[in-house]
């Protein structure tokens, strides 16, 4: 079920950079050529940004994908490599578990107070936040699946790049 909601995520992700690429291109095109300032672009952009960068995370940690380094994975002999990986899923799962839950309390505040950015455009900073509070909890549910999986002791079943 997590596969499927990544890789739908990823899908959604995909196609709001290529929205993010018009609307920028957009407003270049509208201020250069027709000098019509826009208020929202910028603000647009950076809120798909904003969800294109969280809405990807889980799909990339279930390759494991994100940057780390792995000069100690090639010294170390093979059982404590799989302890290095396990205490690095640990502490990475609970501190993304953190980052989620202040996430969710940002968006509870967001929503309560009706906050908006400042700008005159305007746009309810519930959503960024609602974004980062979705994808910080899937990034978190990939980790703790990870974790799970070497506390039983199951093949992890890891996932080639496609």
């Amino acid at each position: 079920m997590l596969d499927r909601l990544n890789s739908m995520l990823l899908k959604l992700s995909m196609a709001a950079l290529v929205i993010t690429a018009l609307v920028l291109t957009y407003s270049v095109v509208s201020r250069y050529f027709f000098k019509l300032p826009t208020d929202w672009q910028d603000e647009a952009a950076v809120f798909m940004l904003v969800g294109v960068t969280f809405f990807c995370t889980g799909y990339v940690q279930s390759y494991r994908g994100h940057i780390g380094i792995e000069a100690l994975s090639s010294l170390l002999p093979p059982k404590l490599n799989a302890v290095r990986l396990f205490v690095v899923d640990l502490v990475s799962c609970l501190f993304c578990a953190f980052f989620a839950w202040k996430s969710w309390t940002l968006l509870h505040e967001a929503w309560v107070d009706g906050q908006t950015t400042s700008s005159t455009f305007a746009p309810p900073l519930w959503i960024p936040y609602g974004m980062m509070s979705l994808g910080m909890t899937i990034l978190t549910l990939q980790i703790l699946i990870q974790v799970l999986t070497h506390i039983t002791n199951k093949p992890a079943g890891q996932r080639s790049a496609p």
